[in-house]
């Protein structure tokens, strides 16, 4: 018997919950939505996330359905609108996403640029004496002070902080040779 009323009439009930009204009025309109938010899309998958959206909001969209137009104009009209809805948020998230990937390109090439320092400086180590080598693996890498580095050392502290001037003297005399070649 629901097959022979009108989409309106059908509505109307389907506004007040009545399920299988609303199950007819699916089954009368699901396939030329779908194929309406295809066309809206373009793409298949994106048209189904799009039909299966309207239809779980449709319930309630249908209470403030007035009638004023037929059932399917109004149909129409809300996937209209979800489709203009969904290519907003769609907006919203690539432009996030763009600023979000810039980010990550430039948290890449900070990572990338410290361990290129890391590497310069291991193989800049490498070319010191053994007394530099101890005495700055000491106070970069341990975190010792001079006075600490000293005691361990058995020097005095004087000793260390010409060590350590010696060392930056030494570093930035490669580090400009580099720049030149």
């Amino acid at each position: 018997m629901a097959m022979t009323l009108s989409d309106e009439t059908l509505a109307k009930a389907a506004a007040t919950g009545d399920r299988a009204a609303f199950a007819t009025l699916l089954e009368r309109h699901y396939d030329r939505l779908h194929a309406l938010c295809w066309r809206l899309t373009g793409h298949q998958s994106d048209a189904q996330d799009l039909a299966h959206d309207i239809c779980a909001s449709l319930p309630a969209k249908l209470a403030g359905w007035r009638g004023e137009a037929r059932f399917t104009t109004w149909l129409y009209r809300v996937a209209v609108n979800a489709a203009h809805d969904q290519r907003r948020r769609q907006a919203v998230r690539n432009k996030a996403a763009l600023g979000w990937g810039d980010w990550e390109v430039n948290r890449q090439a900070d990572i990338a640029e410290a361990a290129a320092a890391k590497d310069w400086l291991a193989a800049a180590m490498a070319t010191l004496s053994e007394d530099l080598r101890d005495t700055l693996a000491l106070t970069m890498d341990a975190d010792l002070t001079q006075a600490e580095a000293a005691a361990v050392l058995g020097l005095s502290e004087g000793t260390i902080a010409w060590r350590i001037a010696e060392v930056k003297k030494r570093l930035r005399a490669l580090a400009t040779q580099e720049a030149i070649q």
